[in-house]
């Protein structure tokens, strides 16, 4: 676990001083936790449900894919608990733009999702997810999974564990994650701005909304243009949008 949940002790920190809690210096470590579910109400439940839990602090939260990526690269939590399916390409695309923007340094992954579907979950673990439970489990169960994800273990729910083992060793029935080569060679930044270009925006307004020049814009349109082999900006628009993005 990284040093971010590390809590600063201070002059009310009733463990200063006291020889036996100078003896353990893990017991001041906090878990830093981000919650990324396209539901809101979903999201106060869980952090209702760990704020009770020692060890564990809730960091941040968001609702969608480009929000999650952007303050899970800004709040550098120690684990990112992580819907599966939600609007704009879902926990896989977290995982990726989280994945490209930090490297080694991204948090762990936990997946959170109703679905227990093989596809979703060999999906979610091959696209670099620690572990998956189902959104059955109970408070206090989630909290354990989420101090063993953070301590380097795998975490499952029953019998999804069999689901990834069967994918690795080629015996599952499950069909393998669709490929799209085109969209997984775009960077994070060319998303962002197909997913603007997409919703219509100019590149003068993509610029504006993201904070870099028109002229950079220009670069990254070029890009996914030739990556995503359309030849116009209409076209690109008609790709995308049978993607679901935008």
């Amino acid at each position: 676990m990284s040093d971010r949940g590390v809590s600063d002790p201070g002059v009310n920190d009733p463990g200063v001083g006291d020889p036996a809690t100078a003896m353990e210096p893990e017991q001041g470590r906090r878990c830093g936790v981000f919650l990324v579910d396209d539901h809101a109400v979903f999201r106060s439940g869980v952090r209702a449900e760990l704020a009770g839990e020692s060890g564990l602090r809730v960091v941040g939260e968001a609702g969608t894919v480009p929000e999650a990526v952007e303050a899970i690269v800004a709040s550098r939590p120690d684990v990112v608990l992580l819907d599966v399916h939600m609007p704009g390409g879902g926990g896989v695309s977290v995982l990726r733009g989280v994945s490209d923007a930090l490297g080694a340094q991204a948090p762990v992954f936990l997946a959170l999702s109703v679905s227990d579907a093989a596809e979703d979950v060999i999906a979610t673990i091959r696209a670099g997810a620690r572990g998956y439970v189902t959104k059955t489990i109970s408070g206090g169960d989630l909290a354990d999974a989420v101090r063993r994800v953070a301590d380097g273990d795998a975490v499952f729910s029953p019998r999804l564990a069999g689901f990834v083992l069967d994918s690795f060793t080629g015996k599952s029935s499950a069909p393998e994650p669709p490929l799209d080569p085109e969209l997984d060679s775009l960077t994070r930044r060319e998303l962002e701005v197909l997913r603007l270009l997409a919703r219509g925006y100019t590149y003068r307004e993509i610029a504006e909304e993201l904070f870099i020049s028109i002229k950079t814009v220009e670069t990254h349109a070029s890009n996914v243009l030739r990556k995503t082999q359309q030849s116009n900006r209409n076209a690109l628009t008609r790709w995308a949008a049978t993607r679901h993005i935008g």
